[in-house]
């Protein structure tokens, strides 16, 4: 009971990246700095899609909704990342806060690599059996395959989060991190981890290599279908349609299996703490700027609408 006692009434920090007032406030700028493109970014391809019929494919379907998938997965930690950074790591975070954060962060990390599959598929269909295309990916699919996204990412996640936050915690409660990190976090309980660290390989192994798998397995076919195209036009405007998925691909899973498929006592606090970076507002900037930049169809919608402007 004492033990329970003290853990609900942990109040966590989190280690200031700089002991340097002023280095702080340059490390907070850079960050506002980000998360601000980053939502400016992803809500415009969110909105270009919509309003424009030209736009309204599967393929745009699901990048739209990647865009707004990345708006609440970067806004579920930068507030209070930045608050900690303008305080010099002071804001406290009660532990129902912590959990809060960490379940919508790996929640909507999780549906993020599994709509990243989901694209995979359509991009294989599309090149596969494009005169079946509109047939297979019907939007009564779309919809259920983003859906099925959003319900594995909960089912798998929330009860590893419900697992960790029954640990006691009631050592230090200083994370080593700008956010509730579930390797981080763990670190601080007073008990046997080894199980939880069990249940967090396995899981993320599951979220991780599951999705890459079906990806890797999509552009093989992909990438034969594109070998018996002709023409070097015809060639060249099938790869341009999935080049910038394999990029965000490349760009999500490198990050997060740095992170969560490491062996735990290879984890390093400073390395975890850097690499997060790229793939929590880093990644999120890059992706629209990729899709904007490789797609055609999305760069002329793009010029469309500043030009109303």
């Amino acid at each position: 009971m004492e033990e329970i006692n003290k853990t609900a009434n942990v109040r966590f920090f989190f280690r200031p990246f700089s002991a340097d007032p002023t280095v702080q406030v340059v490390i907070f700028v850079a960050f506002l700095v980000m998360y601000l493109t980053s939502l400016s970014g992803n809500a415009t391809i969110a909105v270009i899609v919509q309003i424009n019929h030209s736009l309204h494919t599967p393929m745009y379907f699901f990048l739209a909704n990647l865009a707004v998938l990345e708006i609440f997965y970067t806004s579920s930690l930068a507030p209070l990342a930045l608050a900690n950074l303008i305080s010099m790591g002071k804001t406290p975070v009660s532990i129902t806060g912590c959990g809060t954060q960490m379940f919508f962060f790996v929640f909507l990390g999780g549906a993020d690599c599994v709509l990243l599959a989901v694209m995979a598929y359509d991009r294989f269909t599309a090149i596969c059996y494009p005169l079946r295309y509109t047939l297979i990916m019907s939007w009564p699919l779309c919809v259920e395959l983003m859906g099925g996204s959003l319900v594995l990412g909960f089912l798998l996640l929330m009860p590893l989060t419900i697992l960790i936050f029954h640990l006691p915690f009631c050592n230090s409660n200083e994370i080593y991190h700008f956010y509730c990190d579930m390797p981080a976090v763990m670190r601080l309980a007073c008990a046997d981890t080894r199980v939880h660290k069990t249940a967090l390989y396995i899981i993320s192994f599951i979220v991780l290599s599951i999705p890459l798998s079906l990806i890797s397995i999509s552009y093989v076919f992909i990438v034969a279908a594109i070998l018996r195209i002709r023409s070097a036009e015809g060639r060249r405007r099938a790869f341009s349609t999935c080049s910038s998925h394999i990029l965000v691909v490349l760009l999500q899973y490198g990050c997060t299996s740095f992170i969560y498929l490491s062996p735990s006592s290879s984890y390093s606090p400073e390395m975890g703490r850097v690499v997060s970076v790229v793939y929590t507002f880093i990644t999120p900037i890059l992706n629209p700027l990729i899709y904007s930049m490789r797609n055609r169809e999305l760069k002329d919608a793009l010029k469309k609408a500043l030009k109303k402007f």
